[in-house]
């Protein structure tokens, strides 16, 4: 299967909220994606990509780090109809018949232009996380690590992602 066959047998961020019966995830991930309050100057980078983007996301909803990033994507799509997001979980990889990656971090975003090439990926958790949790300071990775949790890191996800997106242009 092709990638674009991927991305359009995919879930859209509501379907995502609906894989699980328990209410408090699609409750959670409604809340971080209403508290996303990104700076004005990234909302009209977002608007400015005029160029057809897919964010591929292989994601679940039980994952913390998934209820995090994947409304920043979503949040993206709301501002520019152009990039355009699917979610695939484990259970539509078997679905369609998608070799499974067993240790593949979640979420993993695959970001690709129009044409299904890729620009590249987004995995786990945003770079200034990264780089504060391999600083070797453990008070201070703690602590960021429960900002981050509360989702006050969301503005780095997008960050990483225009990056992404911004190779391409």
């Amino acid at each position: 299967m092709q990638m674009s066959e991927l991305f359009e047998n995919g879930m859209s961020f509501d379907e995502f909220l609906k894989t699980e019966d328990d209410e408090s995830y699609r409750e959670k991930g409604l809340e971080i994606l209403q508290s996303i309050d990104f700076d004005e100057e990234y909302i009209k980078e977002i608007e400015s990509i005029n160029e057809e983007t897919n964010i591929l996301i292989y994601g679940e909803i039980w994952c913390a780090d998934c209820m995090i990033n994947i409304p920043v994507a979503e949040k993206m799509g709301q501002y520019n109809k152009s990039i355009r997001v699917s979610i695939v979980n484990k259970e539509r990889k078997i679905e369609n018949n998608m070799k499974l990656e067993e240790h593949i971090r979640l979420p993993t975003f695959i970001v690709y232009d129009k044409d299904f090439n890729e620009l590249g990926t987004f995995t786990e958790f945003p770079k200034k996380l990264k780089e504060i949790m391999e600083s070797g300071n453990e008070s201070n990775s703690l602590v960021n690590i429960r900002k981050y949790r509360k989702g006050e890191f969301t503005q780095e996800t997008l960050k990483d992602i225009l990056d992404i997106i911004n190779r391409r242009i």
